[in-house]
């Protein structure tokens, strides 16, 4: 059973290390929207582009940054997949394939 579960805190030290991740998640995660990108070409796979802030007060504690969900649509295997990134640097469609070309949840260097 996929309960999608997010280790906030260990993604805060991942984020203060000055590392980026980008991780899967589920659409019931709670936010309120800071900003929203509505230059989104949905021919890409690419349904939203968005910055965030947690608002589930143990979640806000845990990780107190921004965070950017990115949603992308994969019609090979017709599945609509929610990305989770502190990386605001690269595009939404690279924060897609970062994932999708290295598979699970990962850190990246930034240097």
């Amino acid at each position: 059973m996929d309960k999608a579960y997010i280790d906030f805190e260990a993604l805060f030290r991942i984020n203060s290390a000055g590392e980026f991740f980008v991780t899967r998640t589920k659409s019931t995660l709670r936010y309120s929207i800071v900003e929203q990108s509505f230059d989104i070409d949905q021919t890409t796979g690419l349904r939203t582009d968005k910055t965030i802030e947690l608002t589930v007060p143990k979640s806000k504690r845990l990780y107190p940054e921004k965070l950017r969900p990115v949603e992308f649509y994969d019609s090979e295997n017709d599945e609509l997949l929610l990305f989770l990134t502190n990386n605001f640097d690269v595009s939404a469609l690279e924060v897609a394939y970062l994932y999708k070309t290295v598979g699970k949840s990962k850190c990246f260097s930034n240097g």
